[in-house]
């Protein structure tokens, strides 16, 4: 916490008296702290107080009081998304989180959401019908989607006289959540390009066919997230998948594995990372139809299809690169840690992330992953089952001492 700078949002929800407690706590471990209310939340905590325990002014207003220089005020929302090291909302009500989700700004604290450039990240405080109810569910999973950390509330007894889920939890669970996000976002990525591919290719049979396989895109889109979470600039080659975009990355989406070739050359010459997680089609069919096969016009009970070999994107990178640092991964079902060397050496990898999609908790679709991270000295750290962006921010960590 020392030395890092926190901006605490307060929604107005009965939790907001909490949020003292918490500026103090983080003032203490030597956080810089501006804290950002929601006019209803001045009706259950003042700004005096929250001003007074963080040392700053508390700001509520998008536009300035007319004593002030209009400009001071009016870019205020610009400078706080580049100061921040993390935004942290807190309570944060159904209200604050169906604006953010849908990407409205019509108060300060939501015009600041979207103009940060660290990670954002709630709490949602409310009653258990309102947490429960579809809508509130659905925003709180596309803030997940694109990256945003959620601490799910407690259960208890709540103002409303029920008990359920709904309770915002105590000050030390809030404060230890905020320091391991900081503790995964260093900036020591700054000022470093990183390409990621994701997801599957699809490989066109005919118009409504094509060869694919079940990649869901997950630890792609982790990896891009957590790079840019740590302050790398980074480009996303996405095949088609339907995952949201993670904030801050720009997405490039293709198709077919020579698309992907095509966009991944585009890019490489000015990149200082690649990860190719992407899980590409080995084979592609050697003439697509433009008409829809019809079953009925097949006189045989089989159908044959050529198929000719795709491009292979991560050994051409191989042997071209200069500079850059080239990861690979390996979904292996037997062998993994032979097959994962020898596709290390043989496309000029600096690593290479192994699975096995028969490990529980490793298949395709799910939020976790078990790897084995190996390096071109021959050394491999097997990792315990973590979510995808933890295995992310492993993957990174084994990349930054190759930057240096």
């Amino acid at each position: 916490m020392q030395g890092k700078h926190i901006i605490l949002g307060v929604t107005g929800g009965i939790a907001a008296y909490k949020s003292a407690w918490l500026v103090r706590e983080f003032v203490k471990a030597g956080a810089g702290v501006q804290v950002v209310m929601t006019r209803s939340a001045t009706q259950f905590v003042t700004p005096l107080t929250l001003s007074t325990l963080s040392q700053r002014a508390v700001i509520i207003e998008m536009f300035p009081p007319s004593t002030e220089q209009p400009t001071v005020q009016w870019t205020k929302h610009i400078e706080l998304g580049v100061w921040a090291d993390i935004m942290f909302i807190a309570p944060a009500t159904a209200n604050t989180i169906a604006k953010i989700a849908n990407g409205m700004a019509d108060d300060f604290l939501s015009t600041l959401a979207l103009a940060l450039r660290g990670p954002l990240a709630l709490s949602p405080s409310m009653d258990l019908d309102m947490l429960a109810n579809r809508t509130t569910q659905r925003n709180i999973e596309a803030l997940r989607e694109t990256g945003c950390f959620i601490i799910d509330p407690e259960s208890g007894e709540l103002a409303s006289g029920l008990s359920g889920p709904g309770r915002l939890p105590e000050i030390d669970t809030l404060f230890k959540f905020v320091e391991g996000i900081l503790d995964k976002t260093h900036q020591d990525l700054k000022g470093k390009k990183i390409l990621v591919t994701a997801g599957p290719t699809q490989e066109p049979i005919d118009p409504v066919r094509y060869i694919g396989n079940r990649s869901s895109g997950k630890m792609g889109f982790a990896i891009a997230n957590a790079a840019t979470l740590r302050g790398a600039e980074v480009a996303l080659v996405s095949g088609p998948v339907a995952l949201k975009t993670p904030r801050n990355v720009r997405r490039i989406d293709v198709q077919t594995a020579s698309e992907m070739q095509n966009a991944v050359n585009t890019e490489f010459a000015t990149t200082d990372v690649v990860i190719m997680a992407a899980a590409v089609a080995d084979y592609a069919p050697s003439q697509a139809t433009d008409k829809k096969i019809k079953r009925e016009e097949q006189t045989a009970d089989l159908l044959s299809l050529s198929l000719k070999k795709n491009p292979d994107i991560l050994k051409s990178l191989g042997e071209k690169k200069t500079r850059q640092l080239l990861v690979g991964f390996a979904l292996e079902t037997h062998d993994g840690i032979e097959n994962a060397r020898k596709k290390l050496s043989a496309k000029h990898l600096d690593a290479i992330v192994l699975n096995n999609v028969y490990d529980e908790g490793a298949a395709f679709g799910t939020d976790t992953n078990i790897v084995t991270i190996i390096t071109a000295d021959g050394k491999a750290e097997q990792l315990p089952k973590l979510s995808k962006f933890d295995a992310a921010n492993k993957i990174l960590d084994r990349v930054i001492p190759m930057l240096k």
